[in-house]
């Protein structure tokens, strides 16, 4: 079964101004129980997409500085 997070194709970016927004209305503390769960469970899915933006812009830069000219990118293996 595929996650959810690797299904969802949103702009890093994007992700991250979701979240913010996110975390603000929670720390308000308004939104019942419920609706609170919601929101964690989005941020926890926002919080994966931002990570493997991260993971995958560090590998090409990681490839982009090494010594080697020819070198390829690979798929990205996390643990």
């Amino acid at each position: 079964m595929v996650k959810k997070a690797q299904q969802e194709e949103i702009p890093f970016e994007e992700a991250m101004s979701e979240l913010e927004r996110l975390v603000e209305t929670m720390e308000k503390g308004e939104l019942s129980l419920e609706e609170s769960l919601e929101s964690f469970e989005r941020g926890v899915t926002l919080t994966r997409i931002c990570q493997q933006a991260l993971k995958t812009a560090e590998q090409k830069i990681e490839i982009l500085t090494a010594n080697s000219s020819d070198a390829e990118l690979e798929p990205f293996q996390s643990d």
